[in-house]
């Protein structure tokens, strides 16, 4: 019996404590910017890098993070600001070395020197995250993430011996 297996999680990544003083600092700004454009030409540049300097800011203090599992594959994308995405990870079944819980003592087989770290969790230390570990080509990756249940089950369903519950 073959059966697709197809799981997304979407996890908000926690705001960092200086989110709403920027954005109400730039916000000043921009409107003593505008109002020194109405003043002066050079305002006008002003209100320009002030805009673009608000607009980056908004996007990159709101991110979340969208895990996609699909028949043994497994990809993270990263939402800034709920309009662009970007790929952070992407891994097959056979790339894919290991899923366990952070905390766990199997993860420490697998952990090697010069292995790229990946947080892809929210930041919140009351929420359980699990590690996944893939090698592609000669380099390790360790991903910390926060999966559902539903998620852990399609990975024990698909792959039984690369997930530690």
């Amino acid at each position: 019996m073959n059966q697709d297996t197809y799981v997304e999680w979407l996890v908000k990544r926690k705001e960092p404590a200086y989110a709403w003083p920027a954005r109400i600092g730039l916000g000043i700004l921009c409107i003593i910017s505008l109002f020194i454009a109405f003043i002066a030409v050079w305002g006008i540049l002003l209100l320009t890098a002030v805009g673009a300097a608000t607009f980056f800011l908004v996007q990159t203090l709101s991110i979340e993070y969208e895990y996609l599992y699909i028949d043994g594959g497994f990809s993270i994308d990263k939402i800034l600001g709920k309009s662009r995405r970007k790929k952070v990870m992407e891994c097959s079944k056979d790339e894919l070395l290991m899923v366990a819980p952070s905390d766990s003592f199997v993860l420490k087989d697998y952990e090697t020197s010069g292995m790229k770290v990946l947080d892809c969790s929210s930041g919140r230390k009351e929420v359980k995250t699990h590690t996944l570990i893939y090698q592609k080509g000669s380099q390790h990756y360790k991903v910390i993430f926060e999966p559902n249940d539903k998620m852990l089950q399609a990975v024990r369903y698909t792959t039984p011996r690369k997930i530690v519950m």
